[in-house]
């Protein structure tokens, strides 16, 4: 079956996670964090890419990006992917031994509303719900350190937020989000449904001229 087309248009925030062949952990080390916040940074000079937020996780990470030209997604993600995946395994001798991800990213387009505010959270949690820390902050690997604690040379890769900072947005970050809002942003992951209410939903849907099926929301009709 051919692979269905992503929407890859400017203008939009995307949600895009990758995972790693098999879940099994790929950062192990803080040298492997290391090097790819610095393939991050470089993949950010190169295409020009907004990033809202970030995580990377043992063997996942997550991007709220905001491109600013049509295709610059799939050019931003393409050249990271690649270019990690040969570093990763020149450190860890093991050059040829194949791919590093699980398969094609996963993105969908996330309403800039409170939505949007929600993902900003559920991406930043990461560490939180997986109890790898106490603080959502202290974990170095993401967008919340950096934005908190990073020199001004770390916070240059963020970019601005569509929606305002709240004045308790830092507070809230440490109140794990309800298991309700978890399983909103998780079944836009797992259908790839675009993350925003139903209305809006429907009107981008027809404005993209978007297919709309269980598991295809979000995939343009007729595979053009």
């Amino acid at each position: 079956m051919a692979r269905q087309p992503r929407i890859d248009l400017a203008g939009y925030t995307y949600h895009v996670i990758n995972r790693a062949s098999g879940r099994v952990p790929i950062f192990r080390k803080h040298a492997d964090y290391t090097q790819f916040e610095e393939v991050l940074e470089e993949a950010v000079e190169r295409t020009d890419m907004g990033i809202a937020a970030y995580c990377i996780m043992p063997n996942h990470f997550h991007f709220a990006l905001q491109p600013k030209n049509d295709g610059d997604v799939q050019a931003f993600m393409g050249w990271l992917t690649k270019t990690q995946t040969l570093r990763w395994h020149a450190s860890h001798g093991t050059i040829g031994h194949g791919h590093l991800y699980q398969g094609r990213y996963k993105s969908f387009i996330v309403n800039t509303d409170e939505y949007y505010l929600t993902l900003m959270r559920y991406i930043e949690q990461n560490p939180l719900r997986a109890h790898l820390v106490n603080r959502t902050e202290e974990w170095k690997w993401g967008s919340a350190y950096r934005r908190y604690h990073g020199t001004a040379e770390q916070k240059h890769i963020l970019d601005t937020w569509r929606v305002s900072e709240p004045a308790a947005y830092q507070k809230e970050l440490n109140v794990l989000q309800k298991e309700d809002i978890l399983s909103e942003v998780r079944n836009a992951i797992t259908k790839g449904v675009p993350l925003g209410g139903a209305s809006w939903r429907a009107e981008l849907i027809d404005s993209l001229g978007l297919g709309y099926t269980m598991r295809g929301v979000g995939r343009p009709k007729n595979g053009s």
